[in-house]
């Protein structure tokens, strides 16, 4: 039996512009383009993050797609990233070279299982500050902390509440307006 060769930066970096891959842990995942609520979704959360982090001055906020450079085998286009001041520089021509402050994915059904399981190993191992996961299905959304190396969970709520961030000052969000299906 032969065992599946593994894909690195370099193989990532040979697709064509805009090919809708992930590199996950040494293997190219398609990602097909999310659904409208999760646009929808994700257009409310890089408000109150653009907000807080942009508008503050202290920081940057980008959505998907951008490539997050986290080792030779795993590439990740996050929902929504946030590099505050002193995390800048890892901006460069490519995406983002190493662990932004803030990641946010919004599940989708295809992708669900690689955000809540690989991509969380990696985003902690990297060094991920906080990592919040987006369930439009359940209407939760959780916080994570990254303590030590280990993630652990900051803030959550479940069809109603709010969350907040941990590093982003006054950052809060409430469920009923990031769920709630028209303006």
């Amino acid at each position: 039996m032969k065992l599946k060769e593994r894909k690195t930066v370099k193989d990532y970096e040979a697709l064509p512009e805009g090919a809708p891959y992930q590199l996950i842990d040494g293997e190219l995942v398609m990602s097909p383009a999310p659904n409208f609520q999760h646009q929808r979704i994700l257009k409310r959360l890089f408000l109150k993050f653009y907000e807080k982090v942009e508008k503050a001055g202290s920081g940057e906020v980008v959505f998907s797609p951008v490539d997050v450079y986290l080792d030779e085998e795993n590439v990740f286009q996050p929902d929504l990233v946030v590099l505050l001041k002193d995390s800048l520089g890892k901006i460069t021509e490519k995406g983002v070279e190493g662990a932004p402050d803030v990641v946010v994915e919004v599940l989708s059904p295809s992708t669900a299982y690689y955000d809540l399981r690989k991509k969380k190993e990696v985003y902690e191992k990297a060094g991920v500050k906080e990592y919040w996961i987006v369930d439009p299905e359940m209407e939760e959304l959780e916080v994570y902390t990254n303590e030590g190396g280990s993630f652990r969970i900051f803030s959550k709520a479940k069809k109603e509440g709010k969350v907040k961030s941990s590093l982003i000052k006054g950052l809060e969000i409430e469920l009923k307006d990031l769920f709630k299906e028209v303006l």
